[in-house]
């Protein structure tokens, strides 16, 4: 049996197996040479003190033990052409891991997603960036592979309790991501690479006999006494199956409608809402590492803060270090702001949302609009910092010692937002008590982190769509929507996940208990 240690060692023994084997000699009192195999288990930096150094959990085989590479591999897929059709609606993380659990458990799902295949999103991507052209189907949100697909594919997630993180982790590297993923105490694909692990999940979710229909929107639900039907897609196609899980994301903001029109259950939930700060990478590494250049050994330095503002919390948010700003609107009218970075996290710039915890009591002027008061709230802000940015792509920015001091920036540098920014006082793009809590909150971060305030720091505004604005309720046991049998809604859309390994966890539940419900 290999021994496993937990050690902590400087980030040249960490990337220097030779070393690494001679510092594992000496701690376990063996030669070198006796040391067949180091395995690093996990790892993790810490920047705590002033040396920064690698926490390690490896496994040691010794001469004599046997020692075989842990191969991953998919599960053996049946096919399923015949079997039972569940409909699966989005292609999200949720949709997709959704249905390649169904396919594994001998059902066929039919996904139906509204915006294109990942090689397809490319021009409109472009199309936002460069000539300030919202597709409302197709965009940084919506089509194959959803959000995290071109805004950053981060696979952390802090919640243990949703379900088997390992699982959906060794499930990607079978696809083809890179086992560090399963090291990495905050795993990262890129969204250079993702694009083809998810392309190659949707091919065998063909190869085994399911269907996924790219383009093709939902307009309407259909039900007979309170249970699924099928939905009504754009062109008029009708699409039948008594099973459907409903995992559209966190800006479908068409179907929240949908279901509120049709007097299916949903409700408001509170959100958080704020800007994305836009800093130098060199400037992060330099706060993070204490070090005046952070070498070849050490990655781009991530933060994660939170503070007590006001009576609410404002944090860090998606934090992409070595990324860029991205335009995420979902139609046009208005301007939304996200991030991401490539695998290497190799740009210049370091950015992250700030964001504030918002309460219920901040949707009443929209109380008119019931469920759907918090979407609206946040549709309001996006369409005002559109208008004060100048009616296109462009996003309202303000460097970061100005807001605070409520002075307009003179000027604004090139940011790695792509369609440009506007000279703006944020504090008229949200109402006046998150602009306070923001300038407040900022001021306190600058205390934590020494060198965070700064006017090299610029603010994006929105940050606006970190989770839905909307819950759709669902029994906690059979995970079916309260009123409607049959219907499972899934993942971020309905209010159950917060980013790509909580989203896939969740789609993988909800197939499962439409398994569980047919075996009855």
């Amino acid at each position: 049996m290999p021994q496993e240690l937990l050690i902590q060692v400087t980030p040249e023994i960490a990337s220097n197996e030779s070393l690494l084997k001679d510092f594992i000699g000496k701690k376990i009192k063996v030669a070198v040479n006796e040391i067949q195999h180091v395995v690093i288990l996990k790892r993790s930096i810490d920047a705590r003190q002033k040396v920064i150094k690698i926490n390690l959990k490896v496994a040691v085989y010794l001469k004599g033990e046997t020692f075989q590479e842990n191969k991953i591999e998919l599960p053996d897929y049946p096919s399923v052409v015949n079997s039972q059709e569940v409909i699966v609606v989005g292609a999200g993380p949720a949709g997709l891991f959704a249905a390649l659990q169904l396919v594994e458990l001998g059902l066929r799902p039919i996904v139906i997603e509204r915006g294109k295949d990942v090689k397809g999103r490319r021009r409109d991507l472009k199309a936002i960036n460069r000539d300030h052209i919202v597709d409302e189907d197709s965009n940084y949100c919506f089509g194959e592979g959803g959000a995290g697909t071109y805004s950053d594919g981060k696979l952390y997630t802090r919640s243990k309790k949703r379900g088997d993180v390992t699982r959906i982790l060794e499930l990607l590297v079978a696809f083809g991501a890179t086992p560090d993923i399963l090291v990495e105490a905050h795993p990262h694909i890129g969204t250079n690479k993702l694009p083809q692990i998810i392309q190659d999940i949707r091919e065998k979710i063909i190869e085994c006999g399911g269907k996924v229909l790219f383009g093709t929107r939902v307009i309407d639900v259909l039900t007979k006494n309170d249970e699924i039907e099928g939905v009504v897609t754009q062109t008029g196609e009708t699409i039948l199956a008594n099973k459907m899980i409903l995992a559209t994301g966190h800006s479908a903001r068409d179907i929240f409608e949908l279901l509120d029109r049709k007097k299916i259950f949903i409700e408001a939930k509170p959100f958080a809402l704020g800007v994305r700060a836009e800093h130098p990478q060199s400037l992060i590494d330099q706060i993070q590492y204490s070090c005046d250049f952070r070498g070849e050994l050490l990655p781009p330095a991530p933060y994660s803060i939170v503070k007590q503002v006001g009576g609410r919390g404002m944090y860090s948010f998606c934090m992409c270090p070595g990324g860029v700003i991205a335009p995420c609107a979902t139609s046009p009218g208005e301007v939304v702001t996200n991030g991401w970075s490539p695998s290497k996290r190799d740009q210049a710039t370091a950015n992250s949302g700030i964001v504030i915890e918002l309460k219920m009591e901040d949707f009443k002027p929209f109380a008119k609009f019931g469920a759907l008061a918090g979407m609206e709230f946040q549709k309001s802000i996006e369409q005002k910092a559109w208008h004060l940015a100048g009616e296109t792509q462009k996003v309202p920015a303000q460097r970061m010692v100005d807001f605070v001091q409520n002075k307009v920036s003179s000027e604004i540098p090139k940011t790695s937002y792509v369609p440009g920014t506007t000279s703006v006082e944020m504090g008229q793009v949200f109402p006046g008590f998150l602009s306070q809590i923001l300038r407040e909150g900022f001021s306190e971060f600058g205390k934590s982190m020494k060198g965070y305030l700064t006017n090299e720091a610029i603010l994006h505004a929105p940050e606006s769509r970190t989770s839905s604005p909307v819950r759709i309720p669902r029994d906690e046991i059979t995970l079916e929507h309260l009123h409607i049998k049959g219907l499972y809604p899934c993942g971020e859309g309905a209010g159950y996940a917060g980013g790509i390994i909580s989203a896939a966890i969740d789609g993988e539940k909800c197939a499962l208990m439409i398994a569980q419900s047919l075996k009855k």
